[in-house]
């Protein structure tokens, strides 16, 4: 039997439970891929408890430090140990995109015990457009918008978008190593711009799509050929192209969009919320114990990023609970 958390298995759970007193909550074992995973899942499972049932979120193993989809699904799935009272919870990735083209994404789509993010990962719903300026007020105190995140997506989205089917479309061809998902991403880094003027580094971005595609349809005709029905099924699934940016990988999205971006809006905004300080400060020591609250009590851009749930009024969120509730109906 595989080493899982307290070699357990569905079945195990479930004799558990009967074992209760009858006034007893259901223990439903829910198992993520990471430690960051943990807060996420916890969050979207909030909602599902009641008097009768709780859930538990736990990582795959104790015994090594494994992590990931690989280590959470394979020994879960393929070992039998999922059922009523034990779940999997994974990021999609590319495979709910790629709709049961591999072992892995097939295994997600058709496993009723199997719940995917619908967006690329957690990163992607902690970068939610409409709620970084809530974001930024976390971080700062300080609730001037001095950009517009959601406009800013939605042209970055509709940018990359183009580009995007095509790699859609080579990884469910099984050509991903002619156009890795590290490659598109390489193309759709911003790199530094000024907050002041993003249309700018929009700009040099559709630049860059513009020749990534015409290099790819030159050396893949058929891909331009099927461009249009692939676009209209990731359309289907959900994918919007103003949103495109919850669909590319979590990390880069995160790491080379997100935090650069928000630290240079925080960046202004405490330099404003100082330069008020500054200004109505009656004597220097009020001043200085001023700045000094001020310094206390605001965050770091990663660890409010990672605290951010302004994305659970989101389409791709909803389905996610509505797939839990469905499973909880079905019990």
């Amino acid at each position: 039997m595989s080493k899982l958390n307290e070699a357990i298995n569905s079945r195990y759970i479930e004799a558990a439970n009967r074992m209760r007193p009858k006034n007893a909550r259901r223990r439903i074992v829910a198992y993520v891929e990471s430690y960051d995973d943990v807060f996420f899942w916890r969050t979207v499972l909030n909602a599902m408890e009641d008097k009768e049932r709780y859930f538990e979120v736990m990582l795959p193993t104790r015994s090594r430090l494994a992590r990931g989809k690989k280590s959470a699904l394979m020994a879960l799935v393929e070992g039998n140990h999922m059922g009523r009272d034990m779940i999997a919870c994974v990021d999609a990735d590319y495979d709910y995109l790629l709709q049961g083209v591999t072992a892995t994404s097939k295994l997600i789509l058709e496993n009723p015990y199997v719940f995917h993010s619908y967006v690329y990962a957690i990163e992607n719903y902690q970068c939610y457009a409409e709620s970084l300026h809530q974001v930024c007020v976390m971080i700062t105190l300080n609730d001037h918008a001095v950009f517009n995140f959601e406009r800013f997506f939605k042209t970055y989205s509709e940018i990359i978008y183009p580009l995007f089917v095509w790699s859609i479309w080579m990884y469910r061809k099984g050509w991903h190593g002619e156009f890795s998902l590290s490659d598109f991403c390489q193309v759709v880094e911003t790199g530094r711009f000024d907050i002041s003027h993003p249309q700018g580094v929009l700009e040099h971005l559709r630049r860059k799509v513009k020749r990534k595609m015409e290099t790819l349809k030159k050396r893949f005709p058929k891909g331009e050929e099927e461009w249009q029905a692939t676009s209209d099924d990731l359309r289907r699934l959900g994918v919007k192209p103003e949103e495109t940016y919850l669909y590319i990988q979590g990390h880069h999205l995160s790491d080379t969009v997100v935090v650069p971006l928000l630290t240079k809006v925080c960046n202004r905004l405490r330099l404003e919320r100082e330069d008020e300080i500054h200004r109505t400060a009656v004597h220097r020591t009020q001043m200085y114990n001023e700045l000094s609250c001020y310094e206390n009590s605001i965050s770091d851009v990663r660890t409010s990023l990672k605290r951010n749930t302004g994305y659970m009024g989101c389409e791709q969120f909803k389905l996610l609970q509505e797939d839990i509730r469905n499973y909880l109906d079905a019990q």
